[in-house]
């Protein structure tokens, strides 16, 4: 009995240890090589230009106050649509209206004094015709004469300050009223609020700058975005161009607009250049709202028709091992093995042949950036090795003119120049051309 269960046990451990080589024996699984597979149809095909920008209407004003003072009244609110002309605030108008009844009084102050001083002109005029005619009859002294044509001759100036008088007060008493009249906030367009910044008993203070009151957008109904497009974009792109776009608040649905401009005015934030595209957008419905961000699409190609092919066909990158026999070692293996193996053949060369940096023109070096022996890196960007300058022999001049100065300046106008390597020798140069872009 113990005999036999020494024979079990000894048949178990033989069979666990032939499992154990059999599994390390084996090995690894060789993994299999799988392909996916897209078909090739036949549609439309686009090639397109995406962006984002902010919605805004076409006009918007912002409406300020001459005058500071407290505001007493506002006729108008957020959305409100007002008219051209219509009152929407008024500021309190009691200091103002004091300084125009000071004014009134002033300007009869003056006119009062204008016709005391006509008055006094008209008796010294008097006396001085009598005194002369005494003084033709040698009944006066001359001084007497000349005295009293000074005193006319006084009064008649007196009359002319006095009427200068009277034209400042009334220009006073002018400025008064139109002080008084810019108390009443008028709407300088026809649209629909879409900001108000005050409250009623605020006050506004005028002094540096006309505060803002409110903000009137002219239509909503017509619209426009402001988009930021890449400079490696922005080539592709043309006024008239048709675009496309959609905002968050109504995802599903796409809005159409069409390109007004393209400005030329660039907006660097760090590094990168982009430019303003302008759409105009209609908006009869009034469910855009200024400042919705948009995504915007820009279709600049389109064929209809065409054999269209998955993009990922073309980003093939074989895996580990693909195409090698089962040894390991190059050769084919499957239908696809041969064709792996030229495509890398191929490149092998491409790469090899990228060995001899050749030059792209003709012309002198000016500048080498590398020595024998160093390592260049190609990974991100191309490294510069030379910098060529086509001829020497014509140059030019990249100058920095101010704003202030640059309408002076027309493409084709003579210049004159000195360098520091020669002092007294002065070159000449035409203009070429005046850039728009601002530094």
């Amino acid at each position: 009995m113990m005999k036999k269960r020494i024979l079990l046990v000894a048949a178990g451990l033989a069979a666990a240890a032939l499992g154990l080589w059999a599994w390390k024996g084996r090995g690894p699984a060789k993994q299999e090589s799988k392909i996916e597979t897209a078909r090739v149809e036949r549609g439309r095909l686009v090639a397109k230009v995406t962006a984002t920008g902010t919605l805004s209407a076409i006009v918007t004003v912002q409406v300020g106050s001459q005058v500071s003072g407290r505001i007493a009244e506002l006729s108008a609110d957020f959305n409100s649509t007002v008219k051209k002309g219509q009152r929407i605030a008024k500021i309190d108008p009691q200091l103002f209206q004091a300084a125009v009844d000071q004014a009134s009084a002033n300007l009869l102050a003056a006119q009062g004094n204008l016709a005391k001083a006509k008055a006094q002109a008209v008796d010294a005029q008097r006396q001085a015709d009598r005194t002369r005619a005494l003084a033709e009859k040698k009944l006066v002294a001359q001084a007497d004469t000349d005295t009293a044509q000074s005193n006319a001759e006084a009064a008649a100036a007196a009359v002319q300050a006095a009427e200068g008088t009277v034209a400042q007060a009334r220009a006073a008493l002018s400025q008064a009223r139109v002080n008084l009249a810019y108390t009443d906030i008028l709407s300088p367009t026809s649209g629909t609020v879409i900001s108000r910044n005050v409250d009623v008993g605020q006050t506004v203070a005028a002094s540096l700058q006309a505060p803002t009151i409110f903000v009137i957008a002219e239509d909503l109904a017509k619209m426009q975005v402001d988009t930021s497009v890449a400079e490696a974009d922005v080539g592709r792109l043309k006024d008239g161009m048709a675009a496309t776009f959609t905002v968050d608040a109504y995802p599903s649905e796409v809005f159409k607009g069409t390109v007004r401009q393209i400005r030329n005015s660039p907006t660097t934030v760090q590094n990168v250049v982009t430019y303003d595209a302008v759409i105009d957008v209609a908006n009869p419905e009034l469910k855009l709202k200024p400042g919705m961000t948009a995504n915007v699409t820009f279709i600049y190609a389109e064929k209809d028709d065409v054999l269209k092919v998955a993009n990922a066909a073309l980003r093939f990158k074989p895996p580990p091992g693909f195409g090698a026999p089962e040894g390991g070692a190059p050769g084919r293996s499957g239908p696809h093995g041969e064709g792996v193996a030229r495509a890398a053949l191929y490149m092998a060369r491409v790469n090899l042949a990228y060995t001899d940096i050749r030059s792209p023109t003709s012309g002198v070096v000016i500048s080498r950036n590398v020595d024998v022996g160093q390592t260049v890196a190609a990974s991100l960007q191309a490294p510069v090795l030379f910098t060529i300058a086509e001829d020497l022999r014509k140059m030019q001049v990249d100058t920095n003119v101010t704003e202030g100065d640059v309408g002076k300046l027309k493409a084709g106008m003579n210049a004159s120049f000195l360098v520091d390597a020669y002092p007294n020798e002065r070159f000449r140069g035409t203009i070429q051309q005046i850039r728009n872009a601002p530094q």
